[in-house]
């Protein structure tokens, strides 16, 4: 899970996205005008919603995710909480000067990864579900 910051005509706006580190697909992201922990607790319950509990939670040391009601919010449903090192960051800087909804789109269905053997994350993600899991996504 990482937040970003994006420009747009009158000033920013914020990105959080909830990725999954293995096949890196975007599992899902909120806009804000702020930098409140809502509408990161938004994106992680529509994450859970959608695509299950995981086993582990990513982040990095921002105060929203290490605010009482973040971190408490993955603890009622038993997810560990992995915290990367303060100032770590993950590339999202193509994210950030394109189209919001059109790079996640693309970099879920049509960005090959090196690390799935060029497969993209929606392509590695669904391998990896059991098919009756598949029908309902």
């Amino acid at each position: 899970m990482y937040i970003t910051y994006v420009r747009v005509h009158k000033g920013w706006l914020y990105l959080c996205a909830v990725v999954d580190w293995y096949n890196r697909k975007v599992l899902a992201w909120r806009l804000s005008n702020t930098m409140d922990v809502e509408f990161c607790m938004q994106a992680v319950q529509e994450a859970i919603t959608r695509w299950g509990t995981p086993a582990i939670f990513n982040m990095d040391q921002g105060s929203q995710f290490t605010s009482d009601s973040f971190t408490a919010q993955l603890k009622r449903r038993g997810i560990r909480i992995l915290m990367d090192g303060k100032g770590a960051w993950r590339d999202n800087v193509r994210a950030a000067r394109c189209g919001i909804v059109q790079y996640l789109e693309f970099y879920n269905s049509k960005r090959p990864h090196q690390a799935h053997h060029q497969a993209t994350p929606d392509e590695a993600y669904f391998a990896a579900l059991p098919f009756a899991q598949m029908q309902t996504a």
